[in-house]
Parts: C-alpha cells; sequence; structure tokens
C-alpha cells in the first residue's frame, strides 16, 4: 500500500519548473545551457525595497503577522488598488498570501465542490487546471485560438458555461502567450458573465505592469462594476517588482470569500513572512519609476526574439502585447527528421530536440493545454537571447524532410 494520498494523482509536477531545473542540471554538469524556461526576470529587486526589509529586521519585524496580512501592507493594496484600477477595498476584503499562486490556490480550495467546473481559456498557466482538480473540481479548458491572438471569444466564454460553472479564470497579461485584453476585448467577457449570476471571476493580473506599446491594462471589476461583488482580482509583486523569492502575492474580493481564504491558510501556511510583507509595503508606496525604465528593456528584448524567432525554417511568432513570453507556432517543425533520425512528432519533441541540440531549454505547449507551441521567457539578458535564437534558428536549419502542416 502507498503511503501517497490518492488525490495526488489527479496532478502532475509543474512541467516549467522541470524544464527550470533540468537545465539547472545540466549546467552543473558542465553542458553549455541557455535557459528560457523561467518565468522570473533577471533584473534584481529594486535598492529601496531591499532597504525596507533591512529596516523591518533591524526593527524587531520578525513576529508572526496577521494570517493574511498585516494592516499596514493591506492599506498599501487598498491604495495601488485606488491608484492603479480605481476599485474601492476595505482591509475585510484583502488577503495576502505566499505568492500569487496561494491566493489562487485557497481560494479555490475554499469554493469549490466536488463536480464545479472552473473555466480555463487554454493555453494556460501550468497550474491553474492542477489547483482545480485538487479541490475537486472539473477544469473546462476553452481553446483560444492563435487567429485571435489568444485570446478568448465571448462566443466561446458563453458556449462554455453550464449550470456547474463556479468560476472564470482570466490571466492577462496572460502567461504563456503575453496576450492581454483590452478594455473592449475584456468588455466583451464581461457582458457574458453579467447574464450568467452563478459564474464567479477569479483574475489573475500578476502582470499588470508589464505592457508595452502604450497598451492600457484594464481588469474585470474595473470594466464592468457588476461583476464587483463576484470578482477576485489576484496580483502580487513577483514580476513587475522582480520579488519572485519574496513570495508576496494578495487578493481583493468578496469578504466572506475573504474570510474562508483566511480559514484556509490558518490551517496551512499561516501569515506570509512578515519581512517580505515590509518589503511588499514599500514596493507598493515608493517610486514606481522604474517599472517603464525596464519595461523598455524588456520591450526591446520582445522585438528581437520575435524577429529572430519569425526567420527560423518553419516558426511562426506572434509579438504579445505584454508580460515577458512568447509562444511561438512549431508547426511547420512537426513531421520533421532529426540529423540522427528522430522524426518531431510533438512540441514535446521539438523542445527536448532544442535541449539536447543546441543546449536551448524552453517549455513545450502541451504543458499549457494548447499543442504545436512552445512557451520562451525572454527575461534574461539580451546577450543570452540572441544567442539562443541563434542556436533555434540553427537546429531548425538541420531538420530535413516535410512538415505534416505543409
Amino acid at each position: 500500500m502507498s503511503i501517497v494520498a490518492d488525490r495526488l494523482n489527479r496532478i502532475k509536477p509543474s512541467p516549467t519548473i522541470a524544464v527550470t531545473n533540468k537545465a539547472r542540471e545540466l549546467k552543473a554538469a558542465g553542458r553549455d545551457v541557455i535557459g528560457l524556461g523561467a518565468g522570473e526576470p533577471d533584473f534584481d529587486t529594486p535598492d529601496f525595497i531591499k532597504e525596507a526589509a533591512c529596516e523591518a529586521i533591524h526593527a524587531g519585524k520578525t513576529k508572526y503577522t496577521a494570517v493574511d496580512g498585516t494592516p499596514e501592507l493591506k492599506d498599501a493594496i487598498i491604495a495601488k488598488f485606488k491608484r492603479d484600477n480605481n476599485l474601492d477595498y476595505t482591509r475585510e476584503q484583502i488577503s495576502v498570501g505566499t505568492g500569487g499562486k496561494q491566493n489562487l490556490y485557497n481560494a479555490l480550495m475554499a469554493s469549490v465542490n466536488s463536480g464545479d467546473e472552473v473555466i480555463i481559456p487554454a493555453p494556460y498557466w501550468v497550474s491553474y487546471p492542477d489547483m482545480v482538480l485538487l479541490a475537486e473540481g472539473t477544469p473546462v479548458p476553452v481553446e483560444c485560438k492563435k487567429e485571435n491572438n489568444f485570446k478568448l471569444a465571448a462566443s466561446d466564454l458563453e458556449a462554455a458555461i453550464t449550470p456547474k460553472t463556479k468560476w472564470v479564470i482570466l490571466n492577462s497579461p496572460s502567461n504563456p502567450t503575453g496576450a492581454a485584453y483590452s478594455w473592449d476585448e475584456m468588455k466583451a467577457l464581461t457582458d457574458v458573465l453579467v447574464r450568467y449570476p452563478h459564474v464567479y471571476i477569479m483574475t489573475d493580473d500578476m502582470y499588470e505592469h508589464l505592457v508595452y506599446d502604450g497598451f492600457k491594462f484594464c481588469t474585470p471589476a474595473q470594466v464592468e462594476p457588476a461583476l464587483y461583488d463576484r470578482t477576485l482580482t489576484c496580483n502580487g509583486v513577483s514580476k513587475s517588482y522582480a520579488m519572485t523569492g519574496w513570495r508576496i502575492g494578495y487578493a481583493a474580493g468578496p469578504t466572506d470569500l475573504i474570510k474562508a481564504m483566511a480559514k484556509m491558510q490558518s490551517q496551512s501556511t499561516s501569515n506570509p513572512c512578515s519581512v517580505s510583507q515590509a518589503a511588499a509595503q514599500a514596493a507598493l508606496e515608493g517610486d514606481q519609476s522604474f517599472l517603464q525604465e525596464r519595461n523598455e528593456i524588456f520591450k526591446q528584448r520582445r522585438d528581437m526574439v520575435v524577429d529572430l524567432l519569425n526567420k527560423a525554417e518553419g516558426l511562426e511568432c506572434l509579438k504579445p502585447e505584454g508580460a515577458f513570453y512568447v509562444y511561438p507556432s512549431c508547426a511547420g517543425i512537426i513531421g520533421k527528421t532529426t540529423p540522427d533520425g528522430k522524426v518531431i512528432e510533438t512540441d514535446g519533441d521539438f523542445v527536448t530536440y532544442l535541449l539536447e541540440s543546441e543546449g536551448v531549454a524552453c517549455v513545450q505547449g502541451e504543458a499549457f493545454g494548447l499543442s504545436p507551441y512552445f512557451r520562451i521567457s525572454y527575461a534574461t539578458d539580451t546577450d543570452s537571447l540572441k544567442e539562443a535564437c541563434a542556436r533555434i534558428q540553427r537546429a531548425c536549419a538541420k531538420l530535413t524532410g516535410e512538415a505534416k502542416a505543409a
């Protein structure tokens, strides 16, 4: 008899973490590997945030805090929502967790009953379906076609809603595609959701500040006030503020749900790190000008990567509105043969080929629920990105035969 619980058979380890670990292992073994799998900015946490953490340590702020966040951090989050999104919340409507993932997990565990359905636009962040499965819910992936820039169409959303639908998860800008919904595109979705009062909206806005070319971010409760009481707006400091390791995420929503999430957290991790909370408060309250400076660098990297990937034989890459990912199609590769005689049958085969032949680590599209694609993170230095793209071009040029899509 296995000691491992049956519920774990429903899920799989995170594919993105697996790719990152594999690249790290190969590097440690002496291989020349460029890792493009991690969703982590290569920039350092700004100094004023680090200094706030040091001040908190020296001030003795190293004790337990309230389970779901200090009053001071909650006030900073409330001010952020008002400043950036024109949304009003009270402390009782705010939950602070150990990273953005914990808030999503807590919310699903606290609200999903067996058989409840959760609509998840695909491609999706790898953890959404597995968290739903752990909560004994049913993930309902809805394909978002490349022709629609990987965005959920209002008609497809409406077709997916059933009496069992509990949540719709919206992620803009998206991991893995970088696609972001304009105000009009978001309004088309919220117009549908207004008609279904039994459906709640979970919005993952972690990449809110990572948008380019003058794109204006918006979030569902901001676009449609009628959905305010049915929306959990999730965000955090990990990506925009280069604070992945600090592990602070936050969410705002209905008081009864926030209270249930705190109850869940009280019996799992309890409070997030007290020092990290002080740092997150400084991040939200401090000078935000560095965000635009870093975004300009990300934009330059995005443009370069999209250009170079589109020059690779068999690849096609859209230019996304935000985040720091691209999601190229490798349909023009499927069916071709590698120099050692292996046929590329899937996007998984292709990323394995890239890693083994050229030392470039990417994540297969299958992990995100839409094939044949693969995800590249351009949150790494420009020289490494340029070299990685050159290697990908070389790997594609070495393939022979006709693609199935041709």
